[in-house]
């Protein structure tokens, strides 16, 4: 297995051998290359000012020209006509080849005077001075010749300095680098590490860990926002699951309690009293009725959120489906007085899953029923749009602050804790009533007011056949009003 690194060693190291690298590349072109760079900038500047000494020679006045040319270029100039030197500037700088009368300094220009070549190179060492020299010869005419020439000879004694000089530089940035990328990889390091601290806190289920969202590096601050964001959504969802356990627990608790106490009761006391014991009987019965909503509504919800559950979608209207849900409340408006007012359309068909329309939608006027005002009244609309119909369902309760609703659908997540109508229902209702529009991909929502009730609607799309009939009434009414 690869053996792993601390950021501060990686910081360190890549920093170090990025120095090195700097460093590597400076001798290679300062000391290694320097001697060829060196020779080619003066071939270079020879070149440059053969061009300017052609010029000057053709004026009247060109020995000053030449003089000028050869003190500012660091050149020497000499000019010889039949064997005369015409012109010589080696007064001007000290390691010139020129005026030599030994065989040295005389071979190059004999040797270039008869070769009849236009311009020749040479290099050769100054016999006088020991330096070595790089020297063009030009052929002006059939009888004047010019040689330029130039030391390269300085750039060895330099390369010395400069290798001693730079050995001291390298041991010089060798320790700043170390000392900068310590520094730097600390700075780096410390605010991942800060962050890893707080993260191990927040996998050990420690939500009291706090992320630093003021880091001065970018990508840092932005990862402790990340953190600090999902440390409170994971803080949420742990409530909500503390919640969850604690109310299905309760709602489990509750029936199991009353059915064994009543199976008791049947057992010990009134198995003797037929009509005691069929009324106990019949508690048992609504309880396990009880538990047996609780449970399926659980699987239920757990199946439309894997999405094992496949969607029939059929056309059917909508109205009908309304009531006869509302039907089925007809005990609860005789004994309880409550109130339901219906709102609809005439041929108001529908495409969806009927099955799971009519899920949704009882539970949404369960969810009425628990949360209405005292007058006990709840009110469903269907109202028609242009492409679907949007079906309310409305309670006059004291309404749902705008900070509750976004986790009202979740499961058993109370809006008011100490509510205490608990008439129908199993505690994940909506969570169903979202999974079902998430699953259809039909819009859902709530609105609600304070101390106006609370209006919970979704839209479900025309029959096909309706769109059409619609699109033709609607043209053919255009067609009239032109």
């Amino acid at each position: 297995m690869k053996q792993k690194s601390s950021l501060r060693t990686k910081i360190w190291t890549y920093f170090i051998i990025f120095s090195a690298s700097i460093l590597l590349f400076l001798w290679l072109f300062q000391i290694l290359f320097l001697k060829s760079y060196y020779k080619k900038n003066v071939v270079n500047r020879l070149e440059n000012s053969i061009e300017k000494m052609l010029i000057s020679f053709k004026s009247d006045d060109y020995e000053k020209a030449l003089d000028q040319l050869s003190m500012e270029n660091e050149v020497c100039i000499e000019i010889i006509n039949n064997d005369i030197i015409k012109y010589s500037s080696v007064i001007y700088n000290k390691g010139c080849m020129g005026a030599e009368t030994s065989k040295e300094g005389t071979y190059y220009k004999k040797d270039f005077m008869n070769s009849n070549l236009s311009k020749k190179i040479y290099t050769l060492v100054n016999p006088r001075f020991k330096n070595k020299s790089i020297i063009y010869g030009i052929k002006l005419d059939d009888t004047t010749y010019a040689f330029i020439s130039a030391s390269i000879e300085p750039i060895d004694t330099t390369l010395v300095v400069l290798r001693n000089q730079f050995f001291y530089l390298t041991l010089l940035i060798i320790i700043l680098s170390l000392i900068v990328s310590y520094f730097v990889s600390k700075k780096i390091s410390s605010g991942v590490i800060r962050i890893n601290k707080e993260a191990k806190k927040l996998s050990q289920g420690d939500f009291s860990a706090k992320f630093d969202t003021n880091e001065s590096i970018l990508e840092l601050n932005e990862l402790a926002q990340t953190l600090e964001y999902t440390k409170n959504e994971l803080s949420k969802t742990e409530e909500l699951r503390r919640e969850l356990l604690a109310n299905v627990s309760h709602d489990l608790k509750t029936p199991l309690t009353m059915i064994k106490a009543y199976a008791e009761m049947v057992r010990d006391v009134t198995y003797k009293d037929k009509e005691k014991m069929e009324k106990d009987l019949n508690i048992i019965i609504e309880e396990t009725d009880r538990l047996n909503v609780l449970v399926n509504d659980i699987l239920d919800l757990s199946k439309i959120q894997s999405g094992t559950q496949k969607l029939n979608i059929e056309q059917f209207d909508i109205n009908e489906l309304i009531k006869n849900i509302v039907k089925r409340y007809d005990i609860m408006v005789e004994n309880d007085g409550y109130n339901f007012e219906l709102n609809l359309l005439a041929n108001s068909v529908v495409c969806a899953d009927k099955k799971r329309i009519e899920q949704a939608l009882y539970n949404l006027i369960n969810n009425a029923i628990n949360y209405t005002g005292k007058d006990k009244k709840v009110i469903i609309n269907v109202i028609e749009k242009e492409d679907n119909f949007r079906i309310e369902v409305k309670d006059t309760g004291k309404g749902i602050d705008e900070e509750e609703i976004k986790n009202i659908w979740d499961k058993y997540y109370k809006v008011d804790k100490t509510h205490s109508r608990v008439h129908v229902g199993s505690g994940v209702g909506l969570s169903i009533v979202k999974n079902i529009f998430i699953n259809h991909n039909y819009n859902y929502g709530v609105e609600s007011k304070n101390k106006k009730g609370t209006i919970f609607y979704f839209e479900l799309p025309k029959n096909k056949e309706e769109i059409i009939v619609e699109k033709q009434k609607k043209h053919i009414k255009k067609k009239k009003q032109d």
